[in-house]
């Protein structure tokens, strides 16, 4: 999400659409919430071109931090093993598990392939609760 909104506008339409959401989100409701992020997140914030790497990290480098611990290894692990999400997306499963471990009511995001999906948030659900924890709400900034 944070890239949609330090991002140039882009020349897609969809893309230009997400931009401005999270972009009026983060002006218009941000501090109806306490965002927070993760190591992960603020690595992902720092790759790529260096200037926009730049912005990224000042947006997240401010926020709470989750910890990454033995509780949120081990539920990732538990969402890859039967098929949630992908071993590729290993880091998806990361940022769902903390924030599932870490009881955060919201996860906000525009990854539709392996977060914000409705037969994903299905298996997500039952997985969560199988290992005790809640599935955090899976929303973009345009539903929240």
């Amino acid at each position: 999400m944070v890239s949609y909104l330090t991002a140039r506008p882009s020349g897609d339409i969809l893309q230009q659409s997400r931009q401005k959401l999270t972009q009026a989100w983060w002006q218009r409701r941000r501090a109806d919430f306490e965002p927070m992020v993760s190591a992960l997140v603020l690595s992902e914030a720092g790759r790529g071109d260096p200037v926009a790497a730049a912005a990224r990290v000042a947006v997240v480098g401010g926020l709470n931090m989750l910890a990454i611990d033995d509780r949120a290894r081990g539920l990732a692990r538990g969402l890859i093993g039967p098929g949630a999400i992908p071993l590729r997306a290993a880091d998806d499963a990361t940022h769902i598990a903390l924030c599932a471990v870490h009881a955060v009511p919201y996860l906000l995001t525009w990854n539709f392939r392996h977060i914000a999906n409705a037969q994903t948030r299905l298996k997500l659900g039952f997985l969560c609760a199988q290992a005790g924890y809640q599935l955090p709400i899976i929303c973009t900034p345009e539903e929240l």
